[in-house]
């Protein structure tokens, strides 16, 4: 199954649409502080664990210690992990072995690795702890996390584009990174088609579509949720997803 189809649907967002109602004051309260709109919000954690459905069941220094010793090709990054994971449970003042997450070591409600949970954990609701399975904590520490790495407020994500000749190939796999103006872009044959400031920087991204690849132009907040995670097309199944979710909520 496609990531699009996988998260993009109806039943994610009808899930979605009644998440964000019952959470609405947490949600435009992260929107006012961080900038960030309440509907990318509720689709990434509705990307990550179905908002809060499937947080992990595997006991997290069992996976990191796994990973660590069973993972070469990436035992430095879960031996880093797991020290912060052991610095992380110091912290909350929990034992190790209470912890359970993902696979990969991620936990609570936005699947935070250790690290990120201790750099940009929140808390939201004001009860002097940072906790990641709960839904306030949770939607502040999307958020915050989103604004740290970059976001700006009100600003585009994606936009649709119209592609003319074939001078544009290059640059499909340049990276989600936004580094050329779209009047640079112009020049091969990427011409934006909703208006936008010629001197705003962009990249040509290709995404899985049903019977041919899919392409758009993303911008720096679109570039932001690659840091959240790294594949563009999870990155773009947040951004239909918080689409669908706008149109659900504002009755367009």
């Amino acid at each position: 199954m496609s990531t699009r189809k996988l998260f993009v649907n109806d039943e994610r967002a009808q899930r979605g649409l009644g998440f964000w109602k019952t959470n609405a004051e947490a949600l435009f309260r992260a929107g006012s502080e961080y900038g960030v709109p309440p509907e990318v919000i509720v689709a990434i954690l509705g990307v990550e664990t179905f908002y809060g459905r499937q947080g992990g069941r595997y006991r997290v220094l069992d996976a990191l210690v796994t990973l660590t010793l069973r993972y070469p090709e990436r035992s430095n990054f879960f031996r880093n992990q797991l020290v912060e994971f052991l610095l992380l449970a110091r912290e909350l003042g929990v034992s190790p072995l209470s912890v359970k997450g993902s696979y990969a070591g991620a936990m609570g409600i936005p699947q935070f690795i250790p690290s990120s949970y201790r750099s940009y954990a929140v808390d939201f609701d004001g009860d002097r702890k940072r906790d990641l399975t709960d839904i306030e904590d949770a939607v502040g520490s999307v958020a915050n996390f989103l604004k740290q790495h970059g976001w700006r407020r009100d600003e585009p994500i994606v936009g649709e584009v119209k592609l003319d000749g074939s001078m544009y190939a290059w640059l499909e796999n340049n990276g989600p990174e936004p580094r050329i103006s779209i009047q640079h872009l112009s020049r091969y044959g990427i011409l934006p088609v909703q208006r936008i400031d010629a001197r705003q920087l962009a990249a040509l991204v290709a995404f899985e579509g049903e019977t041919a690849p899919i392409h758009r132009l993303g911008y720096n907040n679109f570039y932001v949720i690659t840091r959240y995670n790294r594949s563009k097309n999870y990155s773009m199944a947040v951004v239909e997803l918080s689409e669908m979710l706008h149109k659900l909520y504002y009755g367009e």
